[in-house]
């Protein structure tokens, strides 16, 4: 019996297996809301045989998003696009689907990354930055306000509008974004959160304001439905966050409510070197399992059938996320269930792609 298609529940949620779409920018909204583009992405996606669909990070507030593309549940309008693209999913599967909702911070204004990555020239509409602290995220990037007690009300306040937003469109499940240099993990790392009142210093202060934006979000959220959170698990730079602060904070998640973690890591400073490779940030998830007991995600250079039943055989994660093996084979569940002896539910129209149907012979591409 294979582990990575083994249900897991979730609250009152019950995945059909451990894989899960992570949640990928697109970078294609228009003014915040979700076009066609979206619809053929999430619709081929929503086919793939993964457990669980996370839609990409989907932004609070305009001046939160990452890039002018970014996707928005700040309004109506971005609510109406989102729901039609929600509805085409569910028209045509059953898989779970839930939401990722996150604030850039200072490193939002930023170009997407086919156009260069950078924070936007002046001739490219660009727009005032908040962080943590008065610190830019890079030399050359803006500097940005380091949001006062009223700043910080109204951004928690947009985290739970969009929270309230996401559980009238019916989505599954919402996850937290406090990983990658994004506002709530600036408050998190010591490199970028010099702070002197009671949101900077100890690591109990610097966990204050992501913890109470997470309270105020699944306070408003059903209670039957899971929440869970992206954290990061290291800075990978010298007096930056590392794996035992990742514990700490997830300790503290799992005490208010939350229902699993996403362990990824980076994105905080700039210059940090990180060693990317094949499954590079799994240590990091199966620390913080083994030391908090919280149902754990692993997610980073996952590509393979094999490399991912081993990680939950070897009781280093619950879940594993994949990300660009997904957008390069949209159907790798389906090539790993056949890898590994296990099935996927295909619908009807391609029923005739099932492992059965191949007399030995099926390409399996994720073994």
């Amino acid at each position: 019996m294979s582990l990575l298609f083994s249900p897991l529940r979730l609250r009152s949620l019950e995945l059909a297996n451990r894989i899960q779409v992570s949640p990928m920018c697109q970078y294609s909204a228009v003014d915040g809301s979700m076009n066609d583009w979206h619809l053929m992405h999430y619709g081929s996606l929503a086919l793939s045989g993964a457990g669980l669909l996370v839609m990409e990070a989907t932004h609070v507030t305009p001046q939160g998003r990452i890039t002018h593309g970014c996707s928005g549940l700040y309004c109506e309008d971005n609510a109406a696009a989102l729901a039609r693209v929600l509805q085409f999913c569910r028209a045509h599967s059953d898989i779970a689907i839930g939401l990722q909702l996150g604030h850039a911070g200072r490193k939002a204004s930023s170009e997407r990354p086919w156009e260069g990555r950078g924070s936007l020239a002046a001739g490219a509409s660009p727009w005032p930055v908040v962080g943590a602290s008065a610190l830019p995220f890079a030399p050359g990037w803006p500097v940005p306000e380091a949001l006062d007690l009223a700043g910080l009300r109204s951004v928690r306040e947009a985290f739970v509008r969009a929270t309230e937003r996401a559980a009238e469109l019916g989505f599954d499940l919402v996850e937290v974004h406090s990983a990658h240099g994004y506002l709530l993990s600036t408050f998190l790392s010591p490199l970028s959160n010099r702070r002197t009142d009671a949101y900077g210093g100890s690591l109990e202060n610097r966990m204050r304001f992501p913890l109470e934006t997470f309270e105020a979000m699944r306070a408003a959220w059903p209670a039957e439905r899971p929440m869970g959170v992206r954290i990061h698990g290291s800075d990978w730079t010298d007096g930056g966050w590392g794996v035992d602060d990742a514990v700490a904070y997830a300790s503290a998640l799992k005490a208010r409510g939350c229902d699993y973690v996403t362990v990824s890591s980076g994105g905080v400073a700039a210059s940090a070197q990180i060693p990317v490779g094949p499954g590079y940030q799994v240590p990091l998830a199966e620390a913080v399992r083994r030391e908090t007991g919280l149902p754990t995600c692993a997610v980073g250079m996952i590509t393979g059938a094999v490399q991912a039943e081993a990680i939950l055989a070897e009781g280093r994660a619950d879940q594993v996320a994949l990300a660009r093996a997904l957008l390069f084979n949209k159907h790798w569940p389906w090539a790993a269930a056949a890898a590994l002896g296990a099935s996927v539910r295909l619908p009807g129209q391609y029923a005739r792609a099932g492992a059965a149907t191949w007399a030995g012979t099926i390409p399996t591409g994720a073994a």
